[in-house]
């Protein structure tokens, strides 16, 4: 078996949107190894010391960097990228912010709101605030390879081509399969988070920059037409330990029903737990899982929020 090589993307390479014909930062054998230094969500706009006021200044223009691109020697369109997940290395810190007309609930958390949290690589943990902590399960939800489409596309909404997936299951271990849309792929990654629930349902995650070291590949015995991943038991990625308590929403539309069951867990963690709204909001976002529980049974479908118990309780030493 041919020897491959480990490359490392300089910090500096990185864009705010996805645009085919961007120049290649680094170019690369398939199979090769790169590890990249991606920035925060910010791009450093957000900072240990920032508060609440900082985050309306945010320019959204800045926001979701990708590093990259990435250039995959005899990738052609038509062919698969295997991005193999190899190692995420975070900060010791992060944020979390509710971002006055973004998120789930936008209409109803008008007013900013900032969360700096520490993270613990030694422990795994995250301590979001002083009554929460989480496991560390560190990913990235931005990753992705150029559009087919010319032209500058938005960093911020998924697509075929990968992009902001925010799927909190590919971290280290994971295997993600990309459609290649034009030569070379064009490979770029971002938006590392610490942790996250299912669905980031506040807009933001446990938002951190990351080394992260990535395996490119070129599958041609596979077609993908939309994103497709493959996972290390245990499968799940569900939280270690411990039971759930499952708020659920009921009615003909999904995204209703998925805003009724975060609406009912939002209260459940005011009035049972003593939380102010937003900082239940952005738990949610951060810890909570949406789940699909049933689609079949019209006119009515069924979406559940699982907060895990574990998060609740006090860190063990």
């Amino acid at each position: 078996m041919a020897a491959h090589s480990i490359h490392e993307l300089r910090p500096d390479a990185y864009n705010a949107v996805w645009d085919n014909s961007l120049a290649a930062a680094l170019e690369i054998e398939p199979g090769d190894v790169v590890e990249l230094h991606a920035r925060d969500a910010s791009d450093d706009q957000l900072t240990r010391s920032s508060v609440a006021a900082d985050v309306p200044a945010l320019d959204f223009d800045r926001v979701n960097p990708v590093s990259g691109p990435i250039y995959v020697k005899g990738a052609l369109p038509g062919d698969t990228l295997a991005v193999e997940l190899l190692e995420f290395r975070p900060r010791d810190w992060a944020w979390t912010a509710i971002i006055p007309g973004f998120g789930l609930l936008a209409e109803e958390f008008p007013d900013p709101w900032l969360r700096i949290s520490s993270v613990d690589a030694q422990q795994r943990l995250v301590h979001f605030g002083e009554r929460v902590t989480l496991p560390l399960r560190p990913f990235s939800g931005n990753l992705g390879v150029a559009p087919a489409e010319a032209g500058a596309h938005s960093v911020i909404p998924p697509r075929r081509w990968g992009g902001n997936l925010d799927i909190k299951h590919l971290g280290a271990g994971a295997t993600l399969l990309l459609a290649v849309g034009v030569e070379g792929a064009l490979f770029s990654l971002g938006d590392t988070h610490a942790a996250q629930g299912d669905g980031e349902v506040c807009g933001t995650a446990v938002e951190t920059a990351m080394d992260v070291l990535v395996r490119l590949s070129i599958r041609r015995d596979i077609t993908v037409r939309a994103p497709q991943f493959t996972l290390p038991p245990p499968a799940a990625g569900s939280q270690p330990g411990g039971g759930y308590h499952v708020c659920t929403g009921v009615g003909p539309d999904l995204l209703e029903a998925a805003r009724d069951a975060i609406r009912a867990t939002i209260e459940h963690l005011s009035e049972r737990h003593g939380f102010e709204r937003a900082e239940a909001y952005a738990l949610a976002s951060v810890a909570v899982d949406l789940r699909i529980h049933e689609v079949v049974d019209a006119p009515n479908w069924v979406v559940g929020a699982f907060l895990p118990d574990a998060v609740l309780a006090p860190a063990q030493a």
